[in-house]
């Protein structure tokens, strides 16, 4: 069974219940027609840099490959035996981005560091 993070690039002041309802969306199949978010578009090439899903090699995190990316979000399903250090690029490059970053094992969502707070 794979360990499921997502990253989300939701408009300012966002929050955690914004980001489960658009996860419940994406779950749905409805995704709005609109340009990537160049957050999503930066954070997908710099962990697939790291990681890469096309075609995922020997070793790789992902439980499944491709990577589903959408124009507001990066779904990532790990294998549950993963590194820990592949969860730390996650979350450093979410925050990096500025994106939101939802677990789906418990419906976590963690707001990038600039938005704690607001």
């Amino acid at each position: 069974m794979s360990f499921d993070l997502s990253v989300w690039a939701l408009p300012d002041g966002a929050t955690g219940a914004d980001v489960r309802a658009a996860v419940q969306r994406c779950r749905e199949g409805r995704h709005g027609d609109r340009h990537p978010d160049p957050r999503v578009v930066g954070f997908y090439r710099a962990i697939t840099a790291s990681y890469p899903d096309r075609p995922a090699g020997p070793g790789t995190p992902w439980e499944v490959a491709p990577l589903h990316a959408s124009a507001d979000h990066v779904e990532m399903n790990l294998d549950p035996t993963c590194a820990d250090q592949v969860l730390l690029d996650i979350e450093r490059l979410a925050a990096e981005h500025g994106l939101m970053l939802f677990d789906a094992q418990d419906g976590s969502v963690y707001p990038p560091p600039a938005r704690v707070g607001h």
